[in-house]
């Protein structure tokens, strides 16, 4: 028989790229690496690590697989009664707005059609809102204010056809690193383009920049505000495109003038110096064709919609939009954040890219529904919802695939509003999650490549995510749940879709409805399809109205914009900086977001082994002369304290970062670390108009933590690690592998204690291995069962390197331990096996030493190094760090 490959499209970043996966003969084969899509315009068959790990995560023990009530299985039937009377009950006692969904970026657009439907237009409320509130919503207000619509300007294509890039509070090359690799492809193949990164951390991104603007956390407005009033004085400005297209031009450049009114002063307000900024100015000046690509540096800071249109505002100036190469283009983080947007998936959205305030849009939407209870304005965002929660006011929340007990700021007022909510639904495809743990039902849902549907990529590409596999156990589409709870209370008629492919037709027609062009968001043209032409569906970016099948590649073209004259709005902005500044209490700001290899909360890529070995543990990077004046050691354990709460951390030191600064990725859960989820340091301080937390953003001190000793833990099955001050989990694809840190005074005799906690094996024939030394303080022990490795324990009072992976593959090994074996395993490296060193290529899991090695006996590139090792050859994301192993001279040689 012949593996049937299918094509989908990957779970991860706003990205969006097109992926093939080999379909086994079997439910119980191992499904074959996935690759890119060769014909999908957003990757044109490039990968990263992480999608091209995605088989990995098929298959895991965690899965929940049928329907919990209080701790206890139970059926569909019984879970779906229990929710829907006491959504029945809430609303009856307290009114619609006791009720609450909280969804997220990652279920597809059909999910959340019914989801904003069933709660908008028949219970009543408005309170939907979705962790995507924590990535972009800044963006949206930003575009609806100077656009009056929710609307991306630009394409990919524009990031490899503009002069100019700048790169705003984005690390692209490990946030969204396959259109980093299309813009690195594009300067290499016209080294004249300019690139500028403006981020307060040289990050990755940095590689492939002309300049890096190190600005003053939090300060980006200023760079675009003093932009707009220079781009007069320069003669630049747009006339024409301004009178004819745009209001409120003479406001907002008074207002730049005031705010930024010198060199000077603009640049001793971003921290960053004259010649630099002076720079970027003559760059902006000389180049019409020029691209703004802004995340989550932007978008999560209390004025981080005045930074969007600050941004804007630079564009719409000089005539930069809708013309190919130019244009604000805001990237989103999730798979499918658009898709939430589009149907309403937002608290202060109605439907369609209709909100409360469009005149008109919510009897046009009640109509079209014939909804018996239709909201009549926004409901709680994201922070405000949990605070509700916490007040009484929120009775019932049913959150889906998402985790904010690790993702929203204060981890402590979340709990305390879950702990106080009287019925916590959560819709999750994992059993163990921090938020799983504070739920009252549990309902088991699909998860990539079971879920059938549509998600919205960051160019507004639709895209079919396909259900490629069956789904196990009990587990169910999340629709589907949403329908059956919806029939529970009452709204059969409107709920009793038979397929997916029916939802989307809807959605499609509802975008079309009296419409005719004065709304952005129409794909009408899809609103007759059949289940064939759904399930044929090749990636289009909307609108696609009725007659254009071919869909919209560039908006606004003709220079009109979707306000009620046509013409785009300036915004006035006065650039403010975070709310929290550092004081002597807590002179530290801290900075977060992503690593590599790891995406969000770890709940599908810490599956994959393979994406643990780039960065394996939490960390603080903190520059030396920070660490040296703190006595804080590389790699030793750190303890970060906010007026909210402690985390404990890795020290990794790094001129990354400037003096007084931190960084800390925010992947990390208590499924895989004790004490360091970053979101306890955050203050709940948002935008005020778009309701985004401050999330990269919070002042904190540093401590060395002292009297400890570091270890590592390997066993056979997993332990609890009670009496450890720290422990990480670093998934393996062999056993369990902790690393550890004690309080100090652990002796052989209280580590062999940790034999207590594995299973009873008195019956068995047991030995331990054992070697110190006094003079270091080194303990290192092992216990043979039967000839067989079962539990390793190595302790020391300072971190040590040691080749974790070949150690825990002695677990797996089914012949007995011989002498050599043994020797070995207490030594902790095999005389005759490669040490890698930190793996660089997750690829293809090369490591340091090996690149050290490599460039040792002569190579001098990087395309050598990928010639002799492979590293860089595949998904690109090493290929930053890979130059860094190469000596300057010699790359400059070849």
């Amino acid at each position: 028989m012949t593996a049937t490959s299918k094509k989908t499209t990957c779970p991860y970043c706003g990205v969006g790229c097109g992926v093939n996966v080999t379909i086994p003969h079997s439910v119980d084969d191992i499904v074959p690496p996935v690759s890119g899509d060769l014909e999908h315009p957003a990757n044109f068959g490039r990968l990263c690590v992480k999608g091209s790990s995605l088989a990995q995560t098929l298959r895991s023990d965690d899965r929940l697989l049928t329907p919990m009530v209080a701790g206890q299985a139970v059926s569909w039937n019984e879970a779906v009664e229990t929710v829907a009377d006491k959504i029945a009950q809430v609303v009856k006692d307290h009114g619609p707005d006791a009720f609450a969904f909280y969804l997220s970026g990652q279920i597809l657009t059909e999910d959340y059609y019914v989801a904003n439907k069933l709660a908008k237009g028949f219970i009543g409320t408005a309170n939907v809102d979705t962790n995507s509130r924590l990535c972009m919503a800044s963006a949206v207000v930003g575009y609806k204010r100077a656009f009056g619509s929710d609307t991306v300007p630009c394409n990919y294509e524009d990031l490899e056809r503009c002069d100019l890039l700048i790169m705003v509070g984005s690390n692209a090359a490990w946030t969204h690193p396959i259109l980093y690799q299309r813009i690195a492809a594009a300067k290499k193949q016209r080294p004249e383009m300019k690139i500028v990164v403006i981020d307060p951390r040289e990050t990755a991104t940095c590689d492939i920049a002309d300049m890096h603007l190190a600005i003053k956390p939090g300060s980006d407005a200023a760079v675009f505000s003093y932009l707009l009033k220079c781009s007069a004085q320069a003669g630049i400005l747009d006339e024409g495109f301004i009178a004819n297209h745009t209001n409120g031009f003479d406001e907002a450049f008074a207002q730049a003038k005031s705010s930024t009114p010198t060199l000077s002063s603009a640049a001793a307000f971003c921290g960053v110096s004259e010649q630099d900024l002076n720079r970027l100015v003559g760059w902006w000046n000389d180049t019409p064709k020029t691209v703004t690509f802004y995340s989550q540096g932007v978008n999560q800071s209390s004025s981080g919609v005045d930074k969007c249109n600050a941004i804007i505002n630079c564009h719409l100036a000089t005539g930069r939009i809708g013309v190919e190469g130019a244009g604000p283009f805001s990237i989103t983080g999730q798979p499918n954040a658009m898709g939430g947007r589009e149907v309403g998936g937002l608290a202060n959205q109605l439907a369609a890219h209709m909100d409360f305030a469009t005149p008109g849009a919510q009897e046009l939407v009640q109509r079209f529904w014939q909804a018996p209870n239709m909201a009549t304005e926004n409901g709680l965002k994201a922070v405000d919802l949990f605070q509700a929660m916490e007040e009484g006011k929120v009775k019932v929340v049913w959150i889906m695939s998402t985790n904010p007990m690790v993702s929203l700021p204060d981890t402590a007022q979340v709990r305390r509003a879950l702990e106080k909510c009287e019925l916590v639904i959560v819709s999750d495809c994992k059993a163990h999650t921090d938020t799983t743990a504070m739920a009252d039902v549990l309902f088991p849902a699909t998860g990539w490549s079971e879920k059938d549907g549509t998600v919205t990529n960051s160019e507004r590409r639709i895209s079919r995510q396909r259900g490629l596999l069956p789904a196990p156990g009990e587990a169910k589409h999340d629709w589907w749940a949403i329908c059956e709870v919806a029939k529970s209370l009452g709204f059969q008629s409107a709920f009793s879709y038979r397929n997916v492919h029916e939802i989307f037709n809807e959605h499609a027609a509802l975008s079309a409805f009296e419409n005719n062009g004065r709304r952005d968001f129409d794909i009408g043209h899809f609103s007759q399809m059949t289940q064939e032409e759904y399930d044929a569906l090749v990636p289009v970016q909307w609108p696609v109205p009725k007659g254009r099948p071919e869909g919209t590649k560039r908006m606004f073209e003709d220079g009109r914009f979707f306000t009620s004259d046509g013409r785009a709005r300036f915004v006035a902005i006065s650039p403010s900086l975070p709310q929290h500044q550092a004081s002597p209490a807590w002179p530290f700001t801290l900075n977060t977001g992503r690593v590599r290899d790891q995406w969000h909360t770890m709940t599908r890529t810490g599956d994959a082994a393979s994406l643990a070995k780039h960065t394996a543990q939490p960390y603080v990077e903190i520059h030396p002369k920070d660490a040296k004046r703190l006595s804080i050691e590389d790699k030793s354990l750190v303890r970060l304290v906010s007026p909210l709460g402690q985390v404990l951390l890795k020290a990794k030191l790094s001129r990354a970062v400037a003096p007084d600064n931190v960084f800390a990725p925010i992947h990390w859960t208590q499924q895989f670390a004790n004490a360091s989820v970053v979101s306890n340091l955050i203050p709940q301080v948002v935008d005020p108009l778009s309701g985004q937390p401050e999330s990269k953003h919070a002042q904190v001190r540093l401590e060395a933590v002292a009297d400890i000793s570091y270890g590592l833990v390997i066993s056979a099955v997993p332990l609890t690690l009670s009496d450890c001050l720290y422990w990480c989990q670093v998934p393996s694809e062999q056993g369990y592998h902790y690393e550890v840190v004690w309080p100090k005074g652990q002796t052989q005799a209280t580590l062999k204690a940790m034999d207590l906690k594995l299973p009873d094996q008195s019956h068995d024939v047991a030995e331990w291995l054992e070697y110190s030394n006094p003079i270091t303080q080194q303990i290192r022990l092992a216990k043979v069962v039967n000839q067989r490795l079962s539990l390793l324990v190595y302790a020391h009072p300072q971190p040590e390197s040691i080749m974790a992976d070949w150690l825990i593959s002695q677990l797996a090994i089914n012949t007995t331990l011989s002498m050599q074996d043994r020797l070995a395993i207490l030594v902790g490296t095999p005389a005759n096996i490669e040490e890698k060193g930190e793996i660089i290529c997750s690829c293809f899991q090369v490591g340091s030493k090996q690149i050290e090695k490599a460039i040792a006996s002569g190579v001098c590139s990087v395309d050598e190094l990928g010639g002799k090792l492979k590293c860089g050859t595949n998904c690109g994301s090493c290929l930053p760090e890979l130059k860094r192993f190469i000596p300057l001279n010699t790359e400059l040689a070849v």
